[in-house]
């Protein structure tokens, strides 16, 4: 699979998203199967935040991790309104808790709220000092969002959503990271929203491509974002089937014709664009 190198790591360009989990006791099960599936197909980066379930996703996280710590590239994020100096120190150790882990690979500012940047990333950086966390970054941030950053910092990545219906961020955001070696996360890399994924994958020329190659329309999405230099995708998945045909996207080769056909069935964007978000 490909890999790319982010806060010294070699990660894959595929790992596995854990948003709306967490939520329902009654699920627990079979989130963590799934996770543990996804670790034995080679999807070790695995992405999760304090916000999700509030806590509940880190805990599914803990117990999927659990005598495989040394298999796994952990990322979660911290709400803003904990991005205080003192307010990271608190929220992180709440999630090393339920992660049951003493380190956490990758710690990202969930999105910009109304700490200052320089308080936030001091306490990521005396969380580094102290062993808490192995590297910081942030998510959800625009191209001003990141020229600041820079100012106080050197995030390790950019989390944001991006797939096929979502292109705005290829105008700039996208090739002003590229030029500073500086990998993209792409989260709902297949949209999530019943109505928003219904268009993305119902799209004929999507699905042209898609029985060209003879695999489903999600996987020829998911290979489309694949194929893009300098990002990594984090599809949530939780049923079996939907993990294998992910991991089997990791493989598929789109063609010059493919990505033309993919243009002009979600053409990329002709001018700026306000960054899309969830």
């Amino acid at each position: 699979m490909k890999t790319l190198k982010m806060a010294g790591h070699a990660v894959p360009a595929l790992g596995q998203g854990t948003w709306n989990m967490g939520e329902q006791a009654a699920r627990k099960q079979d989130e963590v199967r799934a996770l543990q599936l996804g670790l034995d197909l080679g999807l070790t980066l695995i992405d999760t935040a304090e916000m999700y379930g509030e806590g509940g996703a880190e805990e599914v996280v803990g117990a999927a991790i659990a005598g495989r710590r040394d298999e796994a590239f952990v990322v979660s994020k911290v709400y803003p309104h904990n991005a205080s100096f003192d307010g990271v120190q608190a929220a992180c150790e709440r999630s090393l808790r339920r992660l049951k882990v003493e380190t956490i690979d990758l710690y990202l500012l969930h999105w910009q709220g109304h700490h200052p940047l320089a308080e936030t990333f001091d306490g990521f950086e005396a969380l580094k000092s102290a062993g808490k966390i192995k590297a910081w970054g942030v998510s959800n941030f625009d191209l001003e969002n990141m020229e600041e950053a820079l100012g106080y910092g050197a995030p390790a990545t950019n989390q944001v959503l991006y797939n096929l219906m979502k292109r705005g961020i290829e105008f700039d955001l996208l090739p002003w990271a590229r030029e500073r070696q500086l990998p993209i996360m792409a989260y709902s890399p297949l949209e999530t929203h019943g109505r928003e994924q219904a268009a993305l994958l119902g799209n004929p020329g999507l699905k042209m491509v898609a029985d060209a190659h003879g695999v489903t329309p999600a996987q020829i999405a998911l290979a489309w974002v694949l194929h893009q230099d300098d990002v990594i995708a984090i599809p949530k998945a939780v049923d079996p089937v939907h993990l294998r045909a992910n991991r089997a996207a990791a493989d598929i080769r789109l063609s010059a014709d493919d990505l033309a056909a993919l243009d002009q069935a979600f053409p990329p964007p002709r001018r700026r664009r306000a960054l899309d978000m969830r």
